[in-house]
């Protein structure tokens, strides 16, 4: 009798190894003031600065391409399970940034269960000034970037383990996650 087989998954991305990245060397990234005059909007549709998020404190700033996407989806569904007590205790705030209207964070924070911080950027000003084309991930502080990943494809967001370590963040177990299998 045959026995059934398991699919073969392959994480698809780069690899930090080999780009030869030191991932906790600050640099500086003058794209980060280029944008820090840039508005964002929370939820009730208050603006402030972008630099405001980042200049006095050490942040993670998560940029998903929409909340219509279901990896963006699962992946700040993961988010969510981070306890704000870790974050108090590193002193690091957890920003999520869309590409949407105001209007859409609150249904997009009841779909995934996400409690942190959330902006949008919605004339895509900062993901412009960034280079951006696709969901990124940094954590920083003031215009000291330690860690930045960008993804290749909507299937290469950074493990979220790395990010917290990065940042100094007690990390938690991401288990009885299904991979998903494209079709």
């Amino acid at each position: 009798m045959d026995s059934i087989s398991t699919p073969v998954t392959q994480q698809i991305g780069r690899n930090v190894e080999e780009r030869g990245v030191e991932l906790h060397a600050p640099l500086y990234h003058p794209d980060l003031e280029l944008a820090a005059s840039c508005l964002v909007r929370d939820r009730n549709g208050r603006s402030s600065q972008f630099g405001d998020l980042y200049r006095d404190t050490k942040a993670i700033i998560i940029f998903v391409r929409n909340f219509l996407c279901y990896t963006c989806k699962e992946y700040v569904e993961d988010l969510a399970n981070i306890p704000k007590s870790f974050l108090q205790k590193a002193d690091v705030r957890l920003i999520v940034i869309g590409q949407s209207s105001h209007l859409h964070i609150q249904q997009f924070c009841s779909t995934t269960g996400y409690p942190h911080e959330i902006y949008v950027d919605s004339n895509r000003e900062i993901y412009s000034k960034l280079g951006m084309k696709r969901g990124e991930s940094s954590a920083s502080s003031g215009n000291n970037v330690h860690f930045l990943h960008h993804d290749m494809n909507r299937y290469d967001q950074m493990p979220i383990s790395t990010l917290l370590r990065c940042a100094g963040v007690e990390t938690i177990p991401f288990v009885g996650h299904q991979p998903i299998l494209e079709v």
